[in-house]
């Protein structure tokens, strides 16, 4: 049976409680589509994430690695299409877990500019939606954690050439997190919905070895 890596970041700024983490672990140890469903949570650390990620990676060879985080003001789960090889957080005003800013460097100094997800990015967003779960494409991962991680394992996967695909989804705030004074007005999304679209989506990433040509009608601007 396929292995499928998921992973998750922890609490971080002024979330709390982070739905990459809760959607991870509820998806943990599911068989989808033929495949088994394996969570890790990691740090929300620049200097750490990367390589754990690569190590659980080397432990299990997944076929798929599907790396989630919170994307705070956005109001549907996005599939995003490009990680970038930049890190600049500074201008959001927030650290990783470990405190660090990073401002105008590189994820991989002689690596190239950007990487493309492997995953079929059109195929899984309308399965997505067809389930009923808000879903649409993004051309920005953002300069944060979530991007760096996304650039690392894709950088890992071409310079070793593994048959391993690969994608990031980002993830509205949860109910609890909107509700903070600090958040409040923020779009959020239920677990329940969260995992139902996740669910769709993998099902769809395990019948997709290529994307499908459909058009997605795109509500995101970025």
């Amino acid at each position: 049976m396929e292995t499928i890596l998921i992973t998750g970041f922890g609490a971080y700024a002024n979330t709390p409680t982070n739905p990459a983490e809760k959607l991870a672990l509820a998806l943990d140890g599911e068989e989808i589509a033929g495949a088994k469903i394996v969570s890790r949570i990691v740090s929300g650390s620049y200097f750490h994430c990367i390589e754990e990620t690569v190590a659980a990676m080397e432990e299990l060879k997944p076929s798929s690695v599907l790396m989630l985080g919170e994307y705070g003001g956005r109001s549907m789960i996005t599939l995003e299409r490009l990680a970038q090889n930049l890190n600049d957080c500074a201008r959001y005003g927030v650290t990783d877990t470990a405190g660090v800013t990073l401002q105008g460097e590189l994820t991989v100094p002689d690596g190239p500019v950007g990487y493309y997800a492997t995953v079929p990015l059109r195929a899984m967003t309308q399965a997505m939606r067809d389930a009923g779960v808000p879903t649409d494409i993004s051309d920005s991962a953002a300069t944060f954690c979530c991007n760096h991680l996304m650039y690392g394992v894709l950088h890992h996967i071409a310079k070793h050439n593994l048959p391993v695909r690969a994608g990031w989804v980002h993830l509205p705030h949860l109910p609890e997190v909107a509700a903070m004074i600090q958040n409040l007005g923020a779009p959020s999304m239920s677990v329940d919905t969260l995992v139902k679209g996740m669910r769709a989506g993998i099902e769809a990433l395990q019948a997709n070895h290529q994307d499908q040509n459909i058009n997605i009608i795109s509500k995101m601007l970025v």
